[in-house]
């Protein structure tokens, strides 16, 4: 089954919730996937693994980087899944697993976002760095420069 995003908000609305964006920005990343994959199935097997002198080499390995580093992300979101110990790590060398593969984490993505309480999205997360083994412990989300309650004190007052 494929995620199929047909429209994509050509702007973003100052008056989203974070978890708006979060989810708008899933999305987008699912259909920007799928407009890649749509393209990369053109490819002759040779041109597929190719190597074009790109940082990861050839198409498979550009692809298979964009979803180790997803998996690595969703991991250090979530705390479960997969994440490969290697950036260059090549999941999947055919096309057609790779896609299937691709296909889930973004449906895994869609659905993580569409989970995110305000709560979560306040709160911080702390992960060890893939390279260097460093913990970083961050936000998930930016604060907002208006809280919430200055924003419902602006929209009273505005009726």
């Amino acid at each position: 089954m494929r995620l199929c995003i047909r429209h994509i908000p050509q702007t973003m609305n100052e008056g989203k919730t974070l978890k708006q964006h979060f989810t708008m920005f899933a999305a987008y990343n699912a259909w920007a996937n799928e407009r890649i994959y749509l393209a990369a199935e053109e490819l002759t097997p040779v041109q597929w693994s190719q190597d074009t002198g790109a940082f990861f080499k050839s198409m498979m390995g550009t692809l298979n980087h964009i979803l180790v580093a997803d998996r690595i992300w969703m991991k250090r979101f979530t705390g479960e899944g997969d994440a490969p110990a290697a950036l260059d790590t090549i999941l999947f060398a055919d096309f057609a697993k790779l896609r299937t593969a691709r296909e889930a984490e973004d449906r895994r993505i869609v659905k993580w976002a569409g989970s995110l309480t305000e709560k979560a999205l306040a709160g911080r997360f702390t992960y060890m760095t893939a390279t260097d083994m460093r913990t970083i412990s961050q936000r998930l989300a930016p604060r907002s420069p208006i809280s919430t309650t200055t924003r419902r004190t602006i929209a009273a007052r505005r009726t």
